[in-house]
């Protein structure tokens, strides 16, 4: 299945791993666990302060992406936020928020070289500067997708910690395949 664009979102999960995304775009499968209702219930009842736009959605043919900007900041120069659940984040946050920033910058023809990681854990923002190294791993992931087939299972996380609060690990069952290749 050759993906013509691919939501941004799906670069976060394919960082955390591939199999995981899998899993989610072709079978449809994701699982209800306390990570991801909690993350939806901040995102339905965010704040109300003023100087933002929420939720804009956006679609490049250029980059082949398309997804909804959590948060937009600013009045003459519009700043992506990213909004995350957890007290820290990671590396693949800040790649989706590049593949924010890159769509926003399509949409305007205008630079936009910096974006927000904004943790609810910690209720505390940091800025991101978009370097060359986030705008390169966007490109290369968002191909790396568009090329995933349904008869190419990804391996599984390389840190099976990820395992534990993965909302698909009923039906990708990591520990059950290991054990039964394990017997082998």
């Amino acid at each position: 299945m050759d993906c013509n664009f691919v939501n941004i979102s799906d670069l976060n999960q394919y960082i955390y791993c591939p199999r995981r995304l899998y899993y989610l775009m072709f079978y449809n499968t994701q699982g209800i666990n306390y990570y991801l209702v909690d993350g939806r219930s901040k995102h339905a009842h965010q704040s109300r302060r003023g100087g933002w736009y929420r939720e804009m959605y956006l679609r490049s043919d250029k980059l082949h992406l398309h997804g909804r900007i959590d948060l937009l900041e600013g009045k003459t120069t519009l700043t992506p936020v990213e909004r995350k659940h957890g007290s820290s984040y990671y590396d693949n946050d800040e790649i989706q928020l590049a593949a924010y920033c890159m769509l926003l910058e399509d949409y305007l023809d205008e630079p936009v070289r910096m974006g927000y990681i904004y943790l609810f854990g910690t209720n505390e923002r940091y800025a991101i500067t978009i370097t060359d190294w986030h705008r390169e791993k966007v490109l290369e992931i968002t191909e790396a997708i568009r090329k995933m087939n349904l008869y190419t299972i990804p391996d599984f996380a390389s840190n099976p910690n990820k395992c534990k609060k993965c909302s698909v690990v009923q039906y990708c069952m990591p520990y059950e395949t290991r054990l039964l290749e394990a017997r082998k």
